[in-house]
């Protein structure tokens, strides 16, 4: 038998196994009720359950009713959240391609919270809509933004509880990868970046107290879901003068390594800062996935535009980095795994009901019935 192609090859991530290294990047749907997953999310996740993809990641998922980006944003902080979620994976699970993993990215909005949805225009909502919101220091997101208040012990307490109840949640509804969301300007971004955070106590000041809150959570969810694989999503850079660079990230990798986490996926930007030193963040996320593997020795995701089967597999195959998240490819594409595997020569799982679509010259092709 022939050697599968590197981004068709498996994946031994923690306690988990993974059929190939392409991972569904957590997309907020913005369509939650109270955020309870709906009709939306089902037609979603039962659509990227048979995608292809080894691992599909839920969206940025709020642990507290405050931590919402928006009013439509999914959450997992009450009974409510639970049962939908677990009703909706039930039925994406059941068609899912053997060996498909389900994975949940959990996250906080801090300051970045209390918005519109992005069809809606995207800025902070209106006094009669909005809800308070808090973050390392009484910074605005952006001029206009309302002010958050400065988050004390109390919260900061309650916030990393947050978190372990929402992975507790998660691993009833059978979810078995947990993700740390600390990137793209929320809350555990909001501590890290020196942007964002002015403080000067156990929380803030210098690199490893501005580590702090997101080492306290990743330690916190790593102790309380012991069985199951832990990562992060964490900032590569800030691309923004003053703001958090390479050497900062690798740091950060070290310690979650460290933590025990098992992966690390390397994303940029989010924190607005006084002059930006990049015009592309997207397109210059791979090398920052790049070192953080070169110099933590860490699984590392990279994410940032990927598109095409063959600069994916291309990243895997020369070291860059382990997986690859894609997002808005297989928003634009469902299928893009299946086509991945054609493009490549790998063998694909194509559902039996769905055969008559198979192509006949397409190689590897084995078909499997729910």
């Amino acid at each position: 038998m022939s050697k599968p192609p590197a981004l068709f090859s498996p994946l031994e991530l923690g306690p988990i196994d993974l059929p190939n290294r392409i991972v569904v990047a957590p997309m907020c749907q913005y369509s939650a009720h109270d955020g309870c997953a709906a009709a939306w999310h089902l037609q979603h996740l039962m659509n990227l359950a048979m995608s292809g993809a080894g691992l599909v990641m839920l969206e940025a998922t709020a642990v507290e009713r405050k931590g919402r980006i928006t009013h439509g944003c999914l959450g997992l902080y009450s009974d409510e959240n639970e049962r939908a979620l677990a009703q909706v994976l039930r039925e994406a699970m059941a068609v899912a391609a053997p060996g498909t993993q389900f994975g949940i990215q959990l996250s906080h909005a801090g300051r970045k919270g209390s918005a519109q949805r992005p069809w809606e225009g995207g800025s902070a909502l209106s006094n009669a809509e909005s809800w308070p919101t808090l973050a390392p220091s009484a910074i605005p997101h952006r001029d206009g933004w309302h002010v958050p208040s400065q988050a004390d012990d109390a919260d900061i307490e309650r916030i990393v509880e947050a978190f372990v109840h929402s992975a507790l949640r998660a691993v009833r509804v059978g979810i078995k990868v947990i993700e740390v969301h600390m990137a793209h300007g929320y809350l555990l971004h909001q501590f890290h970046s020196p942007l964002s955070n002015r403080r000067n106590d156990r929380w803030g000041g210098d690199a490893e107290r501005r580590m702090a809150l997101p080492l306290a959570v990743a330690r916190a969810v790593r102790e309380a879901v012991p069985s199951c694989v832990v990562g992060a999503r964490m900032t590569g850079s800030d691309w923004a003068h003053g703001g958090l660079e390479i050497h900062d990230a690798v740091m950060l990798a070290k310690a979650l390594r460290d933590t025990g986490l098992n992966y690390v996926c390397v994303t940029s930007s989010g924190i607005p800062g006084p002059a930006a030193t990049v015009t592309d963040p997207d397109a210059a996320q791979i090398p920052l996935a790049t070192t953080i593997r070169a110099e933590t020795g860490i699984i590392t995701r990279a994410v940032g535009l990927i598109v095409n089967p063959v600069e994916a597999n291309d990243i895997v195959a020369g070291g860059q980095a382990d997986q690859v998240a894609i997002g808005r490819a297989f928003l634009d594409d469902p299928r893009w795994g299946w086509h991945a595997a054609h493009r490549l020569g790998a063998t694909v799982r194509y559902p039996g009901p769905y055969a008559w679509a198979a192509p006949a010259e397409w190689p590897g092709i084995e078909k499997v019935c729910h």
